[in-house]
């Protein structure tokens, strides 16, 4: 069984975790609170207590069966310090809570050697401000089902740690565009158009630093992105103590998988932003495109993500909230005969303009 490391109050003896609103770890029993460097001591006494076991070789421990093969791929099994009740997790879930007692614990063994992220942007935004952003995001949706705007719809609200790869890079960008000009006059006989065709060249050198590219293949990339920035200068060097209370995921994207998506990113940029430059033209078109890359470096960071489940039909919506600006987004269903309602409205309204129009005309 892997390791769960779990922060006990000196004060009281309860688990503390960390808070987002004071950026401190604090007890939700006592409220006594702690700066996170001072937990780094604490991380080595951990690691120094000696494990020990009773010795049970006269119990007969034969009750339930073997496991068949393939039938554990894909599961993890960890005992919760405070009251031994045993977790079962998907593999790459690296934080969660114990389902018995409810304390906060951290699965070591998941951010161990090459697991173990560089940076963390620590939650600034608790569970209440992402209830709130839901309920804005769906204020005035007329097409909604009434079922999304009732608070026990909510399947599931949790803070997440998503897994990001973040990327440096110089790009060298060079294109060429088909660009036109046009002038019109007339005269008593005659309106004349003139086209004038030009070849527009523009280059530049960039450099990209922190693009990030998603590491968790049950995460949706276009979600992701969507509540991007992450505004990286309040990252911090990657402490356990900022996932306590959390649920926390590693990678299951290397890097090297990740590489593409964000050469896409930054060429997408960069051809973007030589676009920009091109002005005064009634049309432009690109013909060719050189992007080079030189100098990538890549780092692993959790970015702090609030996730929010529906249910509707059958179907599961998901929406995610970013934990440090509360930019929220996620795709929402329509109601079929709200739907039918307001296009017969809108059907009724349109035919009703155009016969006003019509007796007017006429």
């Amino acid at each position: 069984m892997s390791d769960l490391k779990e922060y006990k109050c000196p004060a009281c003896g309860g688990a503390i975790e960390f808070d987002s609103k004071s950026q401190k770890m604090k007890c939700p029993y006592c409220d006594t609170e702690f700066e996170v460097e001072t937990l780094k001591e604490l991380d080595e006494q951990m690691k120094r207590e000696a494990r020990q076991e009773d010795d049970l070789s006269g119990w007969q421990t034969d009750a339930g069966g073997e496991w068949q093969e393939g039938e554990t791929d894909g599961m993890s099994v960890y005992t919760c310090q405070s009251c031994g009740g045993e977790i079962i997790a998907d593999e790459t879930t690296g934080a969660s809570n114990c389902p018995y007692c409810g304390n906060p614990v951290i699965m070591t063994e998941k951010f161990k050697g090459d697991l173990r992220p560089d940076l963390v942007i620590p939650f600034k935004l608790d569970k209440k401000a992402a209830k709130e952003a839901y309920y804005k995001h769906i204020k005035g949706r007329r097409l909604l089902p009434k079922a999304f705007r009732k608070e026990n719809h909510i399947d599931e609200i949790k803070g997440v740690y998503v897994p990001f790869w973040l990327f440096d890079a110089d790009v060298d960008a060079n294109v060429r565009y088909k660009a036109t000009k046009v002038r019109m006059w007339s005269d008593s006989d005659y309106d004349y158009t003139e086209t004038s065709y030009y070849s527009v060249e523009r280059s530049g050198d960039m450099s990209f630093a922190a693009v990030p590219v998603d590491g968790s293949e049950k995460m949706p990339d276009d979600l992701m992105e969507s509540i991007e920035p992450f505004n990286m200068a309040e990252a911090v060097d990657f402490q356990t103590a900022y996932l306590s209370g959390y649920l926390a995921d590693k990678y299951d994207v290397s890097a090297e998988k990740s590489v593409e998506r964000a050469h896409v990113r930054m060429r997408q940029s960069a051809e973007d932003v030589l676009a920009d430059t091109v002005k005064g033209y009634a049309t432009v078109e690109p013909e060719n495109t050189n992007v080079r890359m030189s100098g990538g470096k890549s780092q692993y960071a959790l970015y702090p993500v609030w996730i929010l489940n529906t249910t509707w039909k059958g179907e599961k919506y998901i929406f995610a909230m970013n934990g440090q600006t509360g930019k929220m987004t996620g795709d929402l269903p329509v109601d079929e005969k709200i739907y039918r309602k307001w296009l017969l409205g809108m059907t009724i309204g349109f035919t009703a303009l155009a016969y006003l129009v019509g007796m007017l005309i006429f």
